[in-house]
């Protein structure tokens, strides 16, 4: 019995009761009022209900007395072993062994449909992430917006949302000059100009540029023109680049789009005159201003200024109205730590679009994200100066281990990421610990396969050791824990609950057998127990309780027990 199921039986008690207290007039009850969830302690029981201290009064009953009607229609519930009364009013139920351990075959009958949801049934999502300047490689902070973005648009996916990550390429303004100045000056054997890039991939890009160019040909360019070609062929090679990183990091891109495009096809221009319809516009000291204040900000924004250029909001609001020409319900947009004081002016601008901030449009902060080695930190990078890039984490973890090391902390906090622990083979390794459990259910299904034990019958009231019924209650939370971590925007929930998991299963391996003990006979809950493995390690559930939820891709976990441990998968 899921939690689903159970709340339907408490809503049905309700209603009874209500029709023998007030003489059959109607009792409406939403689903959403009756919440059943796990209590904190175990030993009382696998489900907790506060649905008698939230009626009572309605009901014109004390909460206890209310509790004690509800546990005793729970009681006669097929599936329910017992339901008693904790506290003001608790009502704690217990599940039969039966009942709790059908799940087991649920989960391998669904495959990896376990867990999704429909939260975002119907919706059209844009997730824009990492959308780093093509003037470098990507540093770490654009690495974790990466792995969190990738994990939180499968996340989105499985609550059947429509999804589109997207990819903003900044490539207009006065960043690009300068890295256009850089590669010249890589070129003519230069320093690099005050306020240009460093780097030896500057000298890579210089170098590339050279090469795809006829012999002499640039000597005779003119300054500006030489700066031109080294602008645009060098932000095509950085762009290249990123491109590749990020598709081996296992993320990849529905949209590519660049700022430079808003500008030339006159996009900005058209926004403005939007905006100018909506009463939002007006004109001071020469310039285009849009009424910010009047939506929260702190003080109206110039969007063109009185020189003619466009201002940085400009494209902002460009590309924003776009996003909602192409039909997008919302537009999620993940930003570095750098931007924290320019989210009210984004949401001043999508209140002046006569939009919702916080659904139409919304803005995820990352924070900082450093490495570590007992204690004192790294710095490795060569090819980007003193920024430690994408390249260099995976050199050292490998890909599986540098993704989920970024998902699990919440984005919004520093993170500490520690060398010294990712390269450990132990439970101190987060990873590890995780990719360990996998692999134990793998090595359980293949000695079954060799000893004999199938899946040729199901006995799910066999399922009765303390730690079967702890392991099915993780379970039964994991399309709970999908649909919260999406509508939170917090995939590194699935990580944590990943850990738990993998500790819970642990210690059922250490205290339930599938296979028989030396030459004793294979019995029903050898069969039964490989169910609840394989539940944990068929072939496509796997993917989404170890790998896929954690935004660790798709491919299988190839690593097994006895393979040499590379920090990595």
């Amino acid at each position: 019995m899921n939690q689903d199921a159970l709340g339907n039986s408490v809503i049905n008690i309700l209603t009874e009761i209500a029709e023998r207290r007030c003489d059959g007039e109607r009792f409406d009850i939403r689903a959403t009022e009756v919440t059943i969830e796990r209590p904190r302690d175990r030993a009382h029981g696998d489900w907790s209900t506060n649905a008698a201290m939230k009626f009572a009064k309605r009901l014109d009953l004390n909460p206890g007395e209310l509790a004690q009607e509800i546990a005793d229609g729970l009681s006669q519930v097929n599936g329910v072993a017992s339901a008693g009364i904790a506290g003001p009013g608790f009502v704690n139920v217990r599940l039969n062994a039966a009942a709790a351990g059908q799940l087991a075959k649920t989960i391998v009958d669904l495959g990896c449909e376990y867990g999704n949801g429909d939260a975002f049934e119907g919706q059209r999502i844009n997730l824009e992430f990492v959308s780093a300047n093509p003037t470098g490689p990507i540093h770490l902070g654009g690495t974790r917006w990466a792995a969190v973005g990738d994990s939180l648009a499968r996340l989105l996916s499985a609550q059947k949302g429509d999804v589109t990550r997207e990819y903003y390429f900044n490539d207009y303004g006065t960043q690009i000059d300068r890295f256009a100045r850089s590669l010249v000056a890589a070129y003519k054997g230069e320093p690099t100009p005050e306020d240009g890039y460093g780097g030896s991939y500057i000298d890579d890009i210089a170098q590339r540029v050279v090469r795809v160019h006829e012999p002499g040909c640039l000597e005779d360019l003119t300054p500006e023109a030489l700066q031109e070609t080294f602008r645009a062929t060098g932000v095509d090679f950085m762009f290249s680049d990123i491109k590749n990183s990020l598709r081996n990091f296992g993320v990849d891109f529905d949209v590519f789009f660049h700022e430079n495009q808003l500008h030339e096809s006159g996009a900005v221009a058209r926004a403005v005159e939007r905006l100018r319809d909506l009463g939002q516009i007006f004109e001071k000291d020469g310039a285009v201003w849009l009424r910010t204040t009047e939506f929260g900000d702190d003080k109206d924004r110039v969007v063109i200024k009185s020189d003619g250029q466009p201002a940085y909001i400009s494209g902002d609001i460009a590309y924003y109205l776009n996003k909602r020409e192409r039909g997008f319900d919302r537009c999620l947009v993940m930003l570095g730590a750098d931007h924290h004081g320019y989210v009210q002016r984004l949401m001043a601008m999508c209140s002046a679009f006569g939009d919702e901030p916080g659904t139409n449009l919304q803005v995820l902060i990352g924070q900082m994200v450093n490495l570590v080695r007992d204690g004192h930190p790294v710095r490795m990078s060569k090819r980007a100066g003193t920024v430690v890039t994408l390249e260099d984490l995976v050199e050292v973890v490998g890909v599986d281990a540098a993704r989920y090391a970024l998902v699990r902390s919440s984005a919004d906090t520093n993170l500490d990421i520690d060398l010294g622990i990712l390269e450990k083979r132990s439970n101190d390794n987060p990873v590890f610990y995780v990719q360990y459990a996998h692999a134990r259910t793998s090595n359980v299904a293949r000695k079954a396969a060799e000893g004999g034990v199938t899946l040729a019958g199901f006995r799910p009231e066999l399922l009765e050791h303390e730690t079967e019924a702890a392991l099915l209650g993780a379970l039964q939370e994991f399309p709970r824990v999908v649909r919260f971590a999406a509508e939170s925007r917090e995939p590194y929930r699935v990580a944590h609950y990943l850990e738990e998991l993998a500790g819970l299963y642990h210690r059922w391996y250490g205290n339930c057998r599938v296979m028989p003990k030396g030459n004793a006979p294979i019995e029903p809950v050898h069969r039964t127990r490989l169910w609840l493995n394989e539940g944990l390690m068929h072939d496509q559930v796997s993917h989404d309780l170890w790998r896929r939820r954690a935004g660790l891709g798709s491919d299988p976990l190839g690593w097994a027990p006895g393979s040499t441990w590379t920090g990595g998968f």
